[in-house]
């Protein structure tokens, strides 16, 4: 079977897409949408990426409007909510370790809720 080798672009509706397409760039240096041939996308790191569909009636997300959250992935979530809460931006840290790593919360200046997601490292085998 054919299957598609990743994620190519996350498209969605905004009030105002140029200001929100900054928020993104300044505070999690995720970059916009070229707006020439000669200018690269941004290009995530390889890793992993969860896809999966939520019951509509997920609390999850925080406000039920929300269709949709974005997770990104980082290597050093305690220095990226610095970062955020330097500049102003509310985050929450889930005080609970999973064993899959470590989350916080916020949302971007439309009320989009974003995940921030601290892999753990793998372990070594005996």
């Amino acid at each position: 079977m054919e299957a598609v080798q990743g994620i190519g672009g996350l498209f969605f509706r905004a009030r105002d897409p140029d200001a929100l397409a900054l928020w993104y760039q300044t505070h999690l240096g995720v970059g916009g949408a070229p707006s020439s041939p000669d200018q690269r996308p941004w290009t995530q790191e390889a890793g992993p990426t969860v896809f999966s569909p939520f019951p509509e009636s997920t609390e999850y997300f925080g406000n039920p409007q929300k269709s949709w959250m974005v997770n990104f992935r980082v290597r050093d979530l305690d220095a990226m909510v610095a970062q955020l809460r330097t500049a102003g931006i509310p985050v929450e840290v889930d005080a609970e370790s999973y064993p899959m790593g470590r989350f916080a919360r916020l949302h971007d200046p439309e009320g989009t809720p974003i995940e921030l997601w601290q892999a753990m490292p793998p372990t070594a085998a005996p």
